[in-house]
């Protein structure tokens, strides 16, 4: 079964995805921040991380940076609510390699299509 780790610090957004996926017989496993994210990605060897880019604590990107210094190849797809060129943020997000970029509010098409492509 695919592993999965939803990490986003909105609680009804990482229910949402984590029950959606459940019924696809993936393995979810959920954090609330970035440095919840690392210490459970150490136990569990995801598959795949759906990572939420505004968090409180440590935000997406510093977690990616902090889950590329121990595993360049974790497929990691961020999730942003904001247009990916505002800030900055997608540059960097390439440079430190994700896959992919969803935007809120999440759309169940896009999110199957994506999350279930890099889970095979």
């Amino acid at each position: 079964m695919p592993k999965l780790l939803i990490v986003d610090d909105e609680l009804d957004v990482r229910e949402f995805a984590a029950n959606f996926f459940r019924k696809r017989k993936v393995e979810v496993t959920t954090a609330s921040g970035g440095e919840e994210a690392l210490d459970i990605l150490e136990k569990l060897k995801p598959q795949l991380v759906l990572l939420d880019i505004k968090m409180q604590g440590i935000n997406g990107i510093e977690t990616l940076r902090r889950i590329r210094a121990n595993d360049k190849d974790l497929k990691v797809i961020m999730v942003t609510g904001k247009k990916p060129d505002e800030d900055g943020s997608l540059n960097i997000c390439q440079q430190l390699g994700v896959l992919d970029y969803i935007h809120k509010p999440l759309e169940l098409a896009e999110l199957e299509r994506v999350v279930m492509g890099a889970l095979k």
